[in-house]
């Protein structure tokens, strides 16, 4: 990727946690390519094939003006850490009154972090293994469980505990979003384990069971189907005992009519 930003879809999203997306939307800029290589990637079409369109930091402003005269709750920047520094220039030169949400996939160096201390507002970060080995295999993301843990722990030092409005929307914090894989339950307990362990109630977590095999998925056996329900229960169940608090995910949203319309 290049120094401009490349995005594939500026838009209203309604497919947030309900404290981000509320009754108006999420104000989200999708952004092309990714600091992971996932295999399964539902977005596999503009993170790993980098579609979309070249935008200057002016145009990115602009579109954050839109997004806000749309009423919508916040600016919610989707994989933008590969251009952080044109990302901190856009806020430079327009800063919207709402929060600004940071939606990563938590393999973010302290650097880019740094960086974007006192602009963010929101942390999603992803956590999706307990092991550097099944990163590798399925992300092509070395040191993965060390990188997002002390990731996290910035995150967590910027923006601390979460804070709410009157309405319930999100105006702090973090949500760690996990994403359940079929015939890895135990890798999501163990997931589960080092969110509790690091972080404790400080946190929020938001348990995915959307999985869809996409990507390069049907080139790997074990995650070639949608998770089953007993394989979400346990992790549930597992992640009640624990007393998380955030939000769990229907099983039917594992389809692709929720994938969004890249229309660049």
């Amino acid at each position: 990727m290049g120094t401009n930003p490349v995005i594939a879809r500026v838009a209203p999203h309604f497919g947030e946690e309900p404290c981000i997306s509320g009754a108006n939307g999420s104000g989200t800029i999708f952004f092309s390519g990714c600091t992971l290589g996932c295999v399964y990637c539902q977005n596999y079409e503009i993170s790993s094939l980098h579609k979309g369109r070249e935008v200057t930091p002016q145009q990115l402003a602009d579109c954050y003006k839109r997004l806000e005269e749309q009423n919508v709750h916040n600016i919610n920047l989707v994989t933008a850490d590969h251009f952080a520094p044109a990302v901190v220039n856009s806020f430079e030169i327009y800063k919207p009154k709402i929060p600004i949400v940071y939606n990563c996939s938590g393999y973010t160096s302290p650097k880019i972090l740094n960086m974007l201390d006192g602009i963010v507002d929101i942390y999603l970060p992803d956590f999706k293994y307990s092991n550097n080995e099944l990163a590798l295999k399925y992300s092509l993301a070395p040191n993965y469980v060390e990188t997002a843990t002390v990731a996290i722990k910035e995150m967590l030092f910027q923006v601390g505990f979460p804070q709410f409005d009157d309405r319930q929307m999100m105006q702090k914090g973090i949500i760690v979003r996990h994403l359940i894989l079929p015939s890895h339950t135990k890798n999501s307990m163990e997931v589960l384990d080092i969110l509790k362990k690091n972080y404790g109630n400080q946190i929020l977590v938001s348990l995915m069971g959307q999985y869809i095999p996409m990507g390069n998925a049907n080139k790997y056996e074990k995650i070639n189907r949608k998770i089953t329900k007993r394989e979400y229960q346990k992790v549930k169940d597992y992640y009640m005992m624990l007393g998380f608090d955030g939000f769990t995910q229907e099983l039917d949203s594992a389809d692709r009519k929720y994938v969004p319309d890249w229309d660049f």
